[in-house]
């Protein structure tokens, strides 16, 4: 009897321990005749941006049926900084580097990955545009301290990555940590109007605005709109540069009025607030992004 428990304990972390590789595991997906970037991407509800950079496809590189894409995780910092205009970005000038060069198969998603930084990290170091295809033999400028999990990576499908199934399309779970909520200061613009302010870490790092129901969001900032569209796990989200770079990311909206390349003023409508899938509550979850990193937006400029 004693046996039969001990296997069963086995056999039950043997699950568990395989379900766990299957969730961390990369998802591949094989491109089906008449897909498009655009089309993938809205599938898996991430950007054309993000799939660009983690199979290094260019602009004009024409998908071929059969061909294997890897889809990278779902990662709003990641997102904004791709969709972005990378010049005026700037990185510590103290951080200590090193040379990787660049091996075949490998990506800057898969780069940034295996040595523990993000997209916008490696492009701000090397003073690359969300746009460039990284060549074989390439020099890249990458952390010293970062943790090498693999010096090289292939875009076939391997042991450690999985198909595309209906479970990675089901809703994400809730990856947010509260802190505290405050009533909104009258000093401080916000994108609605007097909301309670709940701040939020984790994989989401910014502020949750309680809403009235389809109450109209507004621009804090004057810029232009660089990405409108459904992004995994955000719901309905549009994203904002100034002129000075920063990224405000408005997210979790019902509706948007706005377009990609539109340029907004501070008090324009972008669109409304929606309903937040967990909590059934009316609200938005607003961001900002300096140099890929998010900061307090109660302490970024309004105009």
């Amino acid at each position: 009897m004693r046996k039969f428990t001990n296997y069963k304990k086995y056999i039950s972390f043997s699950i568990l321990f395989s379900l766990f590789f299957i969730l961390a595991a990369e998802t591949t997906y094989k491109v089906q005749k008449g897909d498009t970037l655009y089309s993938i991407s809205k599938k898996f509800q991430i950007t054309v941006q993000e799939l660009r950079a983690a199979n290094n496809l260019s602009d004009n590189d024409v998908l071929k049926a059969d061909a294997v894409l890897v889809i990278p995780t779902a990662d709003i910092a990641n997102a904004v900084s791709l969709n972005s205009e990378n010049k005026n970005n700037k990185i510590n000038s103290n951080v200590k580097t090193k040379v990787h060069t660049v091996q075949k198969g490998e990506t800057l998603y898969r780069i940034a990955k295996n040595n523990n930084m993000t997209v916008s990290e490696l492009l701000s170091l090397n003073n690359l545009d969300s746009s460039t295809v990284i060549k074989v033999g390439q020099k890249l400028k990458i952390r010293d301290d970062s943790e090498i999990l693999s010096s090289s990576s292939s875009k076939k499908t391997n042991d450690s990555e999985k198909s595309v199934t209906s479970e990675y399309l089901s809703p994400a779970p809730d990856t947010r940590t509260y802190g505290t909520t405050i009533q909104a200061d009258s000093s401080t613009i916000w994108p609605v109007k007097k909301p309670k302010v709940t701040y939020v870490k984790g994989k989401v790092s910014g502020v949750q605005l309680s809403a009235k129901k389809n109450e109209a969001v507004s621009c804090v900032m004057a810029g232009t709109v660089m990405y409108v569209g459904v992004y995994r796990g955000f719901g309905q989200v549009l994203f904002v540069q100034s002129k000075t770079g920063l990224i405000y990311a408005y997210t979790g909206l019902s509706s948007i009025d706005v377009k990609k390349g539109d340029y907004v003023v501070s008090g324009d409508k972008l669109g409304t607030a929606g309903v937040d899938s967990i909590s059934n509550k009316s609200q938005i979850t607003f961001m900002v992004f300096q140099n890929g990193q998010p900061i307090d937006p109660a302490k970024a400029p309004r105009n």
